[in-house]
């Protein structure tokens, strides 16, 4: 058995590493005469079917037996209002501020005892799709957020007999259950935009005041990353693909970057048919730091549609749609209005077969990891040949925002922002993602690229270049050149997106792009907290200032 969710009476005891006061609390209050269990997609299907909240299309879910729904199963719509993105600024972690927390659990106490005077549902799954990695995790949501837990036990794996058994046979790891509670309908004067309260030493969140499905997957997500973290794995917010060459030799990749970035695009890109491709993922899997293979998360795919005309062919495989306009085809079909026309960030939960050759596992290491950027000082295609300098641009990541995510007002989306790995969900400390990303680089040998799919200069960096790229360097008939005098870094001929370090211009803007990172990780280190990273960091980065 992979996590603990029941205990040996003996082993219930205050001094038990996996039981904290916020996790009593969510625990608890899964067990209550107002909660009623859903234990089948089928299930919460028919909840859903039903909420009022629930526009019913006209679009049938395709193989709805293999996920476990009705026959004649509908696409269902749920939409928000002003909010339809994460809000990072409602993310709170125990341990972090000690004045607070003492707040914050007198909080999280009162908003479970009034939850516990409404109906709720609860519902479980698993995270982890292979016996070497599975957590078994559970969620409550009050009546009237039946959508959010249908596309919860999609996007995750409902327990059924067959996960059941590779579960009860998986590797054993030292934690407790994932336990979420959640409740939109929560206000407090003192978290206006909500409040999502992590214990990741337990397993636990409480998720408060925030409607958006994205804050239900992502704080399931992190807390197993965080445990994946502990038990040696690095934890991964990206894509990874497989490509099988002519030789019968394979090529494995991994795309990192936030929503927005391409690195969906990138991997389930299918390259015009010139070799077979296999999909872990597009959002979260985990790389073994002892053999390097590696495992998704998740089976469903939470996908923008904007991209996705009403005609699309990837519509065949939503399930259920967030923050998505409706209307009427010219049969009277209650039909998607996509393309991003009624709100930015229109989401689906799509299910594993849009990918026909989607898998679970790769046993093959990793060869390469992509680290994606929208940096314009910046051309197509970096490559970093030192270690330290991989993993230390990995950990200054510069790209950026996206509609995924709730701003403050004033926000400037277009503005350059760091963010370690792409992955704004981590936990713990950031020199240990650098130290397991260094390994990788060092021990495993993968190779590290920088890529960047926004503008070199005023020049738009189109996804055939990325492609094309990216098939030039699988097939090892990609040409480097020195940029410009650094050290380590080498850039690929790319017609058209040729630096110019003889443009002092040019020059300039290199130097500032690489001072920014310096001076970020300067900023966070005075600062102290989790993103401090190691001195060899900012030596490595002054250094090829220099």
């Amino acid at each position: 058995m992979s996590t603990k969710e029941t205990f040996q009476k003996s082993e219930i005891r205050k001094d038990n590493t996996i039981f904290s006061s916020l996790r009593s609390v969510v625990e608890t209050a899964m067990y209550g005469n107002n909660v009623k269990k859903v234990i089948s997609t089928s299930k919460a299907y028919k909840l859903a079917l039903n909420s009022p909240g629930t526009i019913v299309t006209d679009l049938l879910v395709k193989y709805p037996e293999k996920l476990g729904l009705p026959d004649a199963a509908k696409v269902l719509v749920e939409n928000g209002g002003a909010i339809v993105g994460r809000t990072a600024v409602a993310r709170r972690i125990v341990g972090n501020n000690k004045e607070e927390d003492v707040k914050l659990a007198s909080i999280a106490r009162e908003a479970v005892y009034q939850g516990s005077l409404t109906e709720r549902y609860k519902a479980s799954a698993y995270v982890g799709l292979d016996k070497e990695f599975m957590i078994k995790a559970h969620l409550s949501v009050p009546k009237g957020q039946e959508n959010n837990l249908y596309s919860w036990l999609l996007n995750f794996q409902i327990t059924n007999d067959f996960y059941d058994d590779m579960y009860s046979n998986s590797h054993e790891i030292d934690a407790g259950d994932i336990f979420i509670y959640s409740d939109p309908y929560w206000k407090h004067p003192d978290y206006p935009l909500g409040l999502a309260y992590f214990d990741t030493d337990h397993n636990t969140a409480v998720i408060l005041g925030l409607n958006y499905f994205g804050e239900l997957k992502k704080a399931t997500l992190t807390l197993a990353w965080g445990t994946a973290h502990k038990i040696g794995f690095a934890s991964c917010h990206g894509g990874q693909k497989k490509f099988t060459l002519p030789n019968d030799t394979n090529y494995v990749s991994a795309f990192f970057g936030l929503s927005g970035s391409g690195k969906s695009t990138l991997t389930h890109a299918k390259h015009n048919g010139k070799y077979p491709i296999e999909v872990l993922h597009d959002d979260a899997f985990i790389i073994s730091l002892t053999d390097g293979s590696s495992i998704a998360l998740e089976p469903a795919y939470f996908d923008k549609t904007q991209d996705y005309p009403s005609d699309h062919e990837e519509i065949d495989y939503f399930v259920t749609v967030q923050n998505v306009a409706v209307t009427l085809d010219n049969l009277n079909n209650k039909v998607l209005l996509t393309e991003d026309v009624r709100n930015g960030n229109g989401r689906t939960v799509k299910s594993r077969y849009s990918t026909p050759n989607r898998v679970d596992r790769f046993e093959e290491p990793i060869n390469a990891i992509y680290w994606i950027m929208k940096d314009d000082s910046l051309p197509p295609v970096i490559k970093v040949d030192d270690p330290t300098l991989a993993a230390s641009f990995g950990a200054t990541l510069a790209t950026k925002r996206s509609t995924a995510e709730r701003l403050k007002e004033g926000v400037d989306m277009n503005k350059l922002v760091i963010v370690p790995y792409a992955n704004p969900f981590r936990v713990y400390p950031l020199t240990e993602d650098y130290e397991q990303f260094k390994h990788l680089f060092e021990v495993n040998g993968i190779d590290c690229y920088i890529i960047n799919t926004g503008f070199f200069l005023d020049k738009k960096i189109t996804p055939s270049v990325t492609l094309n790229s990216i098939e030039a360097i699988v097939e090892a008939k990609a040409k480097f050149n020195s940029f410009g005098n650094i050290k380590h870094l080498s850039y690929m001929s790319v017609e058209g997106y040729e630096p110019d370090f003889d443009n002092e211009t040019y020059k300039q803007l290199v130097h500032e792009r690489l001072q920014m990172r310096v001076d970020h990780i300067i900023e966070k280190n005075a600062a102290g907290g989790l993103d401090i990273l190691p001195d060899e960091v900012l030596a490595a980065m002054k250094k090829i200032i220099k």
